[in-house]
C-alpha cells in the first residue's frame, strides 16, 4: 500500500531506485527541473521530500515556500547548496549518501594521480600532433612517491587506501581527525605546510565553507616544493583557479586534474587558459558518478526515505 507523501525529485536518479520509490509513494520525477527555479519554489509547498543532486539551490527563499518539507536527500556528499541551518531550525532532515561515492572518488584520483605523474596528458597531445616526444618529455614512476590528502574523511580514507596500495605514502591533514587507527594505511597526520612541502600529489577532499573557499591559493602554491600534481575532486572555490593556471605556468606544480570548477559548466575565461600541451586533465564533476556508485547513492537515499516516513 502506498504511503501519502509526497516525493519531488529534481535530478537524476537510478532507474530502478525510481521505480522502487513509485511503490510506495507519491513521486514527481524531473531532472530538468534544477534548472527552472520559478517552477521548482512554486510546486514545493506539495511535497513532504526533495531529492536532489548539486545543481538544485535548496535556500532559504525556496525553503520558505517548502510548507509541508520534512526530508531533503542529497544524492551525493556535498551539502554547500542546502540551507543547513534553515533546515536544522525548521526541522528538516537532511541526508547526504555518505560514502557511497567513496570508491568512484578513489578510483578517479588514482587513474588522474598515475595518468599525471606519468605525463599521459603532454605525451597524448605531442604524439597527435606528429612531435613523437620520446625522448623530450620526462615522466617519473609513483611508487614511494608523497601524496597529501586536505581532507581526511570518509572519501579521504577510501582514496589512502587505494594508493598505498600502489606504494605511495600518504600525508594526511584534517583538523577533526586526532589519530589514523588504520595499521594497514601508511599514512602520517600531517600539517597544511608539511603536505604542502612534501608533497608529489595533493588531493583535496573538503566541504565548501566560508574557511575552506580560496584556500588553496598563491601562497600555498608558493610553498609547493616538489612541484606537485593538484587534484580537486570535492569543490571547486576551495582552489583559486586564477592562481593554479598561474602557478603551472610558474613550473611551482607539474599538473592538475580538475573535476569541480568555480562555475559549472565551465566558462570560456577559464578553459581558454587551458592549452593543449599542458598536464592536465578536466572532467564535467564525474569523479563520483559511475553506473555502480549512482544505483548505490539512489538505493541508499530511498531505503532512509522510507525508513523515515514509516
Amino acid at each position: 500500500m502506498k504511503n501519502n507523501k509526497k516525493i519531488l525529485i529534481s535530478e537524476f536518479i537510478n532507474q530502478n531506485s525510481l521505480e522502487n520509490l513509485n511503490k510506495k509513494f507519491d513521486v514527481k520525477y524531473d531532472q530538468k527541473l534544477c534548472e527552472n527555479k520559478i517552477e521548482l519554489e512554486t510546486i514545493i509547498k506539495d511535497y513532504d521530500c526533495l531529492i536532489v543532486r548539486n545543481k538544485t539551490q535548496v535556500n532559504s527563499n525556496m525553503l520558505k515556500k517548502a510548507l509541508k518539507l520534512k526530508f531533503i536527500g542529497r544524492l551525493g556528499v556535498g551539502l554547500d547548496n542546502i540551507d543547513i541551518e534553515y533546515c536544522k531550525n525548521n526541522n528538516i532532515h537532511v541526508q547526504p549518501a555518505t560514502g557511497m561515492n567513496a570508491d568512484s572518488v578513489a578510483e578517479y584520483v588514482v587513474s588522474s594521480s598515475m595518468s599525471l605523474i606519468k605525463k599521459i596528458p603532454m605525451f597524448h597531445n605531442g604524439t597527435i600532433n606528429g612531435e613523437w616526444p620520446r625522448t623530450t618529455i620526462k615522466s617519473i614512476e609513483i611508487k614511494q612517491k608523497y601524496l597529501g590528502i586536505i581532507g581526511f574523511g570518509t572519501i579521504g580514507k577510501k582514496v589512502a587506501e587505494y594508493s598505498s596500495k600502489n606504494g605511495l605514502k600518504i600525508l594526511a591533514y584534517d583538523p577533526y581527525v586526532k589519530e589514523i587507527n588504520n595499521k594497514e594505511i601508511d599514512t602520517k597526520l600531517s600539517s597544511l605546510n608539511e603536505i604542502y612541502e612534501k608533497s608529489d600529489i595533493i588531493s583535496i577532499h573538503l566541504p565548501l565553507t566560508d574557511e575552506t573557499k580560496n584556500m588553496i591559493n598563491k601562497s600555498s602554491f608558493a610553498l609547493m616544493k616538489n612541484k606537485p600534481i593538484i587534484i580537486n575532486t570535492s569543490r571547486g572555490s576551495i582552489i583559486n583557479e586564477i592562481d593554479l593556471i598561474e602557478a603551472y605556468n610558474k613550473n611551482n606544480i607539474s599538473g592538475f586534474a580538475l573535476d569541480v570548477f568555480e562555475k559549472e559548466p565551465i566558462e570560456s575565461e577559464f578553459y581558454n587558459k587551458i592549452k593543449p600541451g599542458m598536464n592536465c586533465i578536466l572532467t564535467p564533476h564525474i569523479s563520483g558518478v559511475t553506473t555502480e556508485s549512482n544505483i548505490r547513492v539512489s538505493d541508499f537515499i530511498v531505503k532512509k526515505i522510507t525508513d523515515f516516513f514509516n
